[in-house]
């Protein structure tokens, strides 16, 4: 770092405010545009420092993506890591390019929760439907208690038509496959389990 240099004093509290921040997965550069050489460096990945070559002619290639604002676009360090970098030109009272200010994020952290969240999201096997006895049970309370409202009648005092039109809707919906259905059924109709039996047999027996 070269303390001395008025520009590295104007733009150091900016610079180590922003590393700080981002710390410890970005690197802060001050660049000379007038001699190409780096001024500063806070936080370094790339193991530059003060006095070495900027290499600025990268900037030529890049569309800005605002005033004086380039980025963010990828680099890669010699380990391998990708950056995500954006570079800031900054220009003295008279609006000659005085310095560019370059932040350099590492991407290792980001990629890899990417990484960890693909494959939370990967496909799973069908799930066992004994295992999520929740979801079942309350789509029996669901249809009884939605055929209940509409018809404005009691469970208990469902007719035989009423429960095989309720017995049609939970079996379409595949909740007799479950083992222990029967029992939440006829508990939510208010009728025996013997009778549930041969109000199924019943449904099923006039199908075609």
């Amino acid at each position: 770092m070269t303390p001395t240099d008025p520009r590295v004093r104007m733009w150091s509290p900016v610079c180590a405010a922003i590393a700080k921040l981002l710390a410890p997965h970005a690197e802060v550069v001050l660049h000379d545009t007038a001699t190409d050489r780096v001024l500063a460096v806070w936080n370094p990945l790339s193991r530059r420092a003060a006095g070495d070559p900027s290499m600025l002619g990268e900037l030529d290639r890049l569309e800005p993506a605002g005033d004086d604002v380039h980025g963010p676009y990828e680099k890669l360090l010699p380990d391998g890591r990708r950056l995500s970098s954006v570079s800031a030109v900054l220009r003295d009272d008279g609006g000659r390019p005085s310095a560019v200010l370059c932040v350099n994020l590492d991407r290792t952290p980001l990629d890899q929760a990417a990484a960890l969240l693909a494959a939370f999201a990967a496909p799973t096997s069908p799930r066992p439907e004994a295992m999520f006895e929740q979801d079942w049970t309350e789509r029996v309370h669901q249809v009884v208690g939605a055929y209940v409202r509409e018809h404005g009648r009691a469970a208990e005092r469902l007719t035989r038509d009423d429960r095989l039109a309720v017995l049609a809707e939970l079996d379409a919906a595949g909740v007799f496959a479950v083992r222990r259905a029967v029992p939440v059924v006829a508990g939510a109709l208010k009728i025996s389990r013997s009778t549930l039996y041969a109000l199924l047999a019943d449904l099923r027996r006039s199908r075609p």
